[in-house]
């Protein structure tokens, strides 16, 4: 593994693990998230053949910092409870655009980045929908003001609301899919004399 595709998924790992406190805050991150991403990836299509390598870095920057703030504002004014949730990670949103750049996340074919998009959204949203069912004993609490969610139980286990619970849930979920793909144990060999 490359630096650059750490420096990516370590990007990616703080939206995952910030915003995945409750399924308002995951769902809100998706969307902002695709809108910022897929806006950048078409305005940044015609400009990087015609972009030096010297010029590349500045220009990235300046679209993502100004997609990113755009789409900040426009949460702001449309829909305050999310902003509250989501406006510390808004600037992190251009950062991560100029990290998939770097990484020549946008030069891969369409299906490849839908496939990866796919898989962070399965993610955020399964982990969101575990933190939230562990903490608080609810699905869809913060989704609207009117709505008190699906409440399953009383108490939660508020950890799993905090970072550091968010982090035993996603190894789990790791070690999870590692015993599940992994190929079953070959059977010892016997020696007959």
């Amino acid at each position: 593994m490359n630096t650059t595709a750490t420096l990516s998924n370590s990007m990616m790992l703080v939206l995952l693990i910030g915003t995945t406190d409750s399924m308002a805050g995951a769902l809100a991150t998706l969307v902002m998230f695709t809108v910022v991403v897929g806006i950048y990836g078409l305005c940044m299509a015609p400009l990087r053949s015609r972009l030096s390598s010297e010029s590349l870095l500045p220009v990235s920057v300046m679209l993502a910092a100004t997609l990113a703030g755009c789409a900040d504002i426009f949460l702001q004014r449309g829909a305050m409870q999310w902003h509250h949730l989501l406006s510390l990670y808004a600037g992190l949103l251009g950062l991560q655009c100029v990290v998939l750049e770097h990484s020549g996340f946008f030069c891969q074919p369409v299906r490849s980045r839908l496939k990866l998009g796919g898989l962070f959204a399965a993610l955020m949203i399964v982990l969101a929908v575990l933190r939230e069912l562990i903490g608080q004993g609810s699905i869809g609490h913060h989704l609207s003001e009117h709505w008190q969610g699906l409440i399953l139980f009383s108490d939660g286990l508020h950890f799993a609301t905090l970072a550091p619970g968010a982090f035993i849930l996603l190894g789990l979920l790791l070690a999870a899919r590692q015993a599940w793909t992994r190929p079953a144990a070959l059977p010892e060999e016997t020696h007959h004399p």
